[in-house]
């Protein structure tokens, strides 16, 4: 049976400033969509994390469908409607357009959405992050998918000695999608050489060598490129495949553990390690850390199964805790130097004004 697995996430409004929404929203967002998804979609999950609400959906229209990210921008639009009547910080905040377009790429929401027969046994993982953006997901894919320090299925299984295709996406390129398509092992280091560069190019795809079957579908979203300005950091959003030609699930989720450091954390301009938490986590010191969670799920015939929170179990309380200390050295060094994003990345506008308005003041 062929499905699609459509994962759209926005931030639409929370309680006490950048944290969680509240039960209401997550309820108002979740009763408009059970009106409304008979005659659209097969299955459908709703979560949340840190302060943005993410939805899932299965069913058979293909990706970039009209219809399907209309039921997710008007279920957005009536939970921005519950958060504004809450007095709810930021309602509607990821909304940055003012009506549905035919499409809910480019008007704020992260998208991740992936098209595919389903195997007997279709087992995948959604990833949703908060305070961060798109490219924090480049190294953990890099791991997963082509190291075997991580992935240990590159050599010790058949199906994966091919080596995967990852699709690159230069997110600075506004006119139009702009990718490369690099492969593993033999394009390694030119790989690694963009992905370095976090804030310009961002893994959107990675597909099977030995079969062709799409594994990743990550969003690629820069609120910045589409606003203007800051209105609050990318959030990104990952759809992944796991077991037989793909890696399996224990070797996607093993990079989280080094909890590296990412864009984001406070007013989206500094930098911080990227916590792996458990499902409906909030964000808190200095509106962070950068945080991401994992639900994992089977699908069959459409239909989703419960989910498994990949990232509750003791093992990953030892992780929070390394994190917790990176993230408080880093922070101790406040506006200096690394723990701040470089001024050409900086997003939030008071310091690009106030750089102008020092430019004059210079003298030689």
């Amino acid at each position: 049976m062929k499905i699609t697995l459509s994962l759209i996430k926005a931030d639409i409004g929370s309680i006490g400033g950048h944290l969680r929404p509240s039960k209401a929203l997550l309820d108002t967002v979740g009763e408009y969509i059970e009106g409304e998804k008979d005659k659209l979609v097969i299955d459908y999950r709703i979560g949340s994390t840190g302060d943005d609400i993410a939805i899932l959906f299965s069913h058979q229209k293909g990706t970039g469908n009209s219809e399907i990210h209309k039921l997710a921008w008007d279920a957005f639009m009536a939970g921005t409607a519950k958060a504004k009547e809450e007095g709810l910080y930021g309602a509607g905040q990821d909304l940055l357009k003012n009506a549905f377009s035919g499409n809910i790429k480019g008007l704020g929401p992260a998208v991740a959405e992936m098209e595919f027969e389903e195997r007997e046994n279709e087992p995948f993982i959604c990833f949703c992050a908060d305070k961060t953006d798109p490219g924090a997901f480049n190294l953990p894919l890099y791991l997963g998918f082509a190291d075997p320090m991580h992935c240990s299925g590159l050599i010790l299984s058949p199906k994966m000695s091919k080596g995967f295709k990852f699709e690159i996406m230069d997110v600075e390129y506004t006119k139009n999608d702009r990718f490369i398509e690099l492969n593993a092992p033999e394009d390694l280091y030119d790989i690694a050489a963009l992905l370095r560069d976090n804030e310009r190019f961002v893994i959107s795809k990675i597909y099977s060598r030995e079969n062709g079957e799409q594994a990743v579908a990550a969003s690629t979203t820069r609120l910045h490129n589409i606003a203007g300005t800051y209105t609050g950091k990318d959030d990104p959003v990952m759809l992944v495949r796991v077991q037989g030609s793909f890696p399996a699930a224990g070797e996607v989720l093993s990079p989280y553990s080094i909890g590296h450091y990412v864009a984001g954390f406070m007013r989206g301009s500094h930098n911080g390690p990227l916590m792996p938490v458990k499902a409906g986590c909030g964000t808190s010191f200095f509106d962070g850390p950068p945080i991401v969670t994992a639900a994992g799920y089977c699908v069959h015939n459409g239909k989703f199964t419960e989910a498994v929170d990949c990232f509750d179990h003791p093992y990953w309380d030892h992780v929070r805790r390394k994190v917790a200390r990176k993230a408080t050295e880093l922070r101790e060094q406040g506006f200096s130097g690394a723990a701040m994003l470089p001024y050409s990345e900086l997003e939030y506008g008071g310091i690009v004004d106030k750089m102008k308005r020092l430019e004059s003041k210079f003298k030689s």
